[in-house]
């Protein structure tokens, strides 16, 4: 797990980045480090805890993904051919679809890690994590980037073994608070994103990636809020 926390962490940990996508299947493991730390937090419940929780969980992953998510959004909302949809989102400047996306985001993790469980944000990365890989997965890649390079290493057995360790992990939160079930549904807004990231631009690159996996963590945490305060 080392090469994926050089890479998909802040963590100051050496990795190989070339044996990276050997180890796709891992990825749901990396949510435990990653949520570790605001979870605590969130658990003792200290002043601001729902915005310190997130600022830390930021210092750990990293703004990567939410720059993903900026330029996933400005590609997406642009009108016309997918060529001109491929180009808005590989622009360097951020229009106004990505500010939004990326405020969007924010707002709603904030606010929902208020109204949630302490285990929550565990759920929210775990179901982030599941999320890429299931992006992954799909072994459609949009050029010869980075979504190219990690597609070229996914196979079934490694897709497999990441969702069985996902469902393991899954449950021990359950074990906790039954009601954490419900956070499953939280997978559903990340192959919504995975869906039109294909419609949209026809395959799936490093900005698509980090978009479905702010996408499905902000869903997950919003899910959860909104039905545990029904």
């Amino acid at each position: 797990m080392r090469n994926l926390l050089s890479f998909l962490t802040r963590i100051p940990v050496r990795g190989d980045f070339e044996r990276v996508r050997e180890e796709l299947w891992v990825f749901p493991l990396v949510s435990v480090v990653t949520s570790l730390p605001p979870m605590v937090i969130l658990y003792f419940g200290i002043p601001l805890a729902n915005l310190l929780a997130l600022l830390t969980l930021y210092s750990i992953i990293g703004l990567l993904h939410l720059d993903g998510l900026a330029d996933w959004a400005d590609g997406v909302m642009v009108k016309g051919p997918r060529e001109v949809k491929v180009k808005a989102m590989k622009d360097v400047n951020t229009g106004i679809a990505g500010v939004f996306a990326v405020t969007a985001v924010i707002l709603i993790q904030l606010h929902s890690l208020s109204l949630a469980p302490f285990y929550s944000i565990f759920l929210a990365e775990l179901n982030s994590k599941f999320a890429m890989l299931l992006g992954i997965g799909t072994r459609k890649p949009l050029g010869r980037g980075l979504g190219y390079y990690f597609m070229e290493g996914m196979n079934g057995r490694q897709l497999v073994y990441g969702t069985v360790l996902y469902l393991v992990l899954y449950a021990i939160p359950i074990l906790y608070d039954p009601r954490a079930i419900l956070g499953i549904l939280g997978i559903i807004p990340g192959v919504y994103a995975i869906k039109i990231s294909l419609e949209n631009f026809g395959g799936i690159n490093g900005d698509c990636l980090g978009a479905i996996a702010e996408i499905t963590r902000a869903g997950t945490l919003l899910i959860i809020a909104v039905i545990l305060n029904l």
